[in-house]
């Protein structure tokens, strides 16, 4: 028993939440990008030489720190998205730490983050792994 809206009788929560969670990347990840550039011209470009670390180390600090306070990143607020808990609440820093890191692990390994974005694609809560196994979801946010 969840506090979430039911996907069977209220499905508007849970509609194309697999596009808009792609869209919310992709903004996300130019923002990163950005900032990563920031940081890269800042010191003397010698940030482009440790480009794959500084994306990751920033992506983590933004991800979380943009969850924790909205329990949504700025892409998934253009997207019209949020994360809850099954409880029905908005993240706190724990589990907005929780769930980047569970992100950042199936980036790192190719395997789970196909199992993750089928999950999405097929589960009725369109929940990727990490969602799954912290309990937590992804929907669209109330009007």
């Amino acid at each position: 028993m969840t506090a979430l809206p039911d996907p069977d009788y209220q499905p508007q929560f849970y509609q194309a939440v697999a596009s808009k969670r792609l869209l919310a990347w992709l903004i996300d990840s130019v923002i990163i990008a950005g900032l990563c550039f920031a940081v890269s011209v800042m010191t003397v470009f010698i940030g482009f030489f440790f480009w794959p670390v500084l994306f990751l180390v920033l992506g983590f600090a933004y991800r979380v720190v943009t969850i924790a306070n909205g329990s949504a990143t700025w892409g998934m607020r253009f997207a019209g998205i949020e994360l809850r808990s099954l409880a029905g609440e908005t993240f706190d820093l724990r589990l907005a730490v929780l769930h980047t890191a569970g992100y950042s692990i199936s980036l790192m390994l190719p395997l789970l983050q196909v199992i993750s974005v089928i999950m999405m694609l097929t589960s009725s809560r369109g929940q990727g792994l990490t969602d799954a196994f912290l309990g937590t979801v992804a929907l669209n946010r109330r009007v």
